[in-house]
């Protein structure tokens, strides 16, 4: 029988699992919105660019690293319902279905309103019952959890293929209408602004300030 400390602590699991799904969500919605207002730009402007072989290489990278972007996105936020009952797995008692009467699949079950409490009053009343229902409940979501972490994690690395070569092109584009005006001082410029910006991510990306404070302290 299941004590009242072990029921909360599952519970606190249990809405720890429901809060990462819904941060996931949401950070699966912020990048469709981010690459569909990047699309939307790119569509409207492609008309006018003059294509040569760069900016063509550069559309073959960016439209399906676009899609691979969209289609793993989607795939995090496409709902994942299991079944909505539950096989009795104990060898020693009767074998039976267990309606799961936590989530939309097993309440739709029911017929009406006082047929799912009764039946919900029954499950309350029995502390093992209730234990492996929630218990099944957050290895579902556990599993959910870990899906649509590893789609959301390659989408990144599409999306990420995506905007820098959307970002190159927008670059090579910006360079050929101003090629005319640059000299020498504003190639020198331009070196040492992609230098800096190289040196800034590689510092922040490691936490290299951090560690030479340790070492100095040390």
């Amino acid at each position: 029988m299941a004590s009242n400390k072990e029921l909360d602590a599952l519970l606190q699991i249990l809405a720890g699992e429901q809060t990462i799904i819904q941060r996931t969500d949401q950070k699966a919605f912020t990048l469709l919105s981010i690459l569909g207002a990047f699309m939307v730009f790119f569509i409207v402007h492609f008309t006018k660019m003059q294509l040569d072989m760069v900016i063509f290489s550069l559309i073959m990278i960016y439209f399906p690293a676009a899609m691979g972007t969209i289609y793993f996105l989607v795939r995090v936020l496409i709902p994942r319902v299991r079944g909505a009952k539950e096989i009795n797995d104990n060898p020693e008692e009767e074998q039976s279905e267990d309606i799961n009467p936590t989530f939309f699949a097993g309440i739709s079950q029911f017929e009406t309103p006082d047929e799912y409490a009764k039946y919900l009053r029954t499950i309350a009343t029995d502390d093992k019952k209730l234990y492996k229902m929630f218990s099944a409940q957050v290895f579902s979501l556990g599993l959910i959890n870990q899906r649509k972490n590893n789609s959301l994690r390659k989408s990144m690395v599409f999306f990420v293929t995506a905007l820098t070569s959307e970002l190159m092109i927008i670059m090579y584009l910006a360079y050929l209408r101003a090629y005319s005006y640059l000299d020498d001082r504003i190639y020198q410029f331009i070196y040492g602004i992609i230098i800096i910006s190289v040196i800034a991510i590689t510092v922040s990306r490691y936490d290299l300030i951090a560690k030479a404070r340790r070492y100095i302290n040390i």
